[in-house]
């Protein structure tokens, strides 16, 4: 019963607070421990995981083109939101992952799309 409780309350996530900025905010505090930081590096990877097959279906080649085009306009949108220049490494490490991941992911579904359309 305690390892069950324990467990939901790990992998539920509460904000005390949802406001616009939450999609550009790179000054939270970065820990385990932390929900407002966890769901932000959740809600970025997820985004970019959906926008690596968005990107896949609409444009069939060359996605790591759009995907590297993206990531730069939200570094530039997030730099002019927060009014400063993101230096915090563990929010670049999570930018440089999620953009892997839409690279990686889109780049393959539009190897099998673009292969499929040719057989």
């Amino acid at each position: 019963m305690r390892w069950h409780s324990k467990a939901t309350r790990s992998l539920s996530f509460r904000l005390d607070h949802f406001d616009g900025l939450i999609l550009f905010d790179f000054e939270t505090e970065p820990a385990e421990s932390n929900s407002e930081y966890l769901v932000n590096l959740i809600s970025l990877e997820l985004t970019y995981f959906c926008s690596g097959i968005l990107f896949a279906a609409v444009v069939k080649r060359q996605v790591w083109d759009y995907a590297l085009t993206v990531t730069l306009l939200h570094v530039i949108i997030t730099s002019l939101v927060m009014l400063e220049f993101p230096l915090v490494w563990q929010w670049w490490l999570a930018l440089g992952s999620g953009l892997f991941l839409m690279i990686c992911n889109g780049q393959l579904i539009a190897y099998f799309m673009c292969q499929s359309e040719q057989s």
